[in-house]
């Protein structure tokens, strides 16, 4: 016997638009705090029940430069966390877990700056 499948209701993950205007309010409250856009939606998921932001039209990156908040993007972490960890190795030299983790975070700065590249000459 064959059955059909429902077709899912759509649900709005962000509500009426009074809630979304609420919501980018929200990120650009975060964004002067200085908190990084990763951070940001795993703050609107757990406190304010917020899965997708894309459905406003925008994205939290967009959201920030529209309103000109600036933020670290994923290669200054990248670089900042190189410092801290390369800081420590200095004073502890027999720390081989943090000289392993210098090595894991240049290749994934090799691989942001890759796919800025890739990014750019796209454009």
């Amino acid at each position: 016997m064959a059955r059909t499948k429902k077709t899912p209701e759509k649900k709005n993950p962000i509500g009426d638009r009074e809630k979304a205007e609420n919501i980018e309010e929200i990120i650009i409250d975060l964004g002067k705090q200085g908190v990084h856009p990763a951070k940001i939606g795993l703050i609107l998921k757990e406190k304010h029940n917020v899965d997708a932001i894309k459905p406003l039209g925008k994205k939290i990156t967009q959201i920030l430069k529209g309103n000109n908040i600036k933020y670290d993007t994923d290669l200054d972490f990248v670089n900042k966390k190189i410092g801290k960890i390369q800081k420590h190795s200095e004073k502890n030299k027999q720390d081989k877990r943090a000289k392993r983790e210098i090595v894991r975070f240049i290749g994934l700065k090799k691989k942001i700056e890759e796919y800025q590249n890739r990014k750019i000459s796209a454009q």
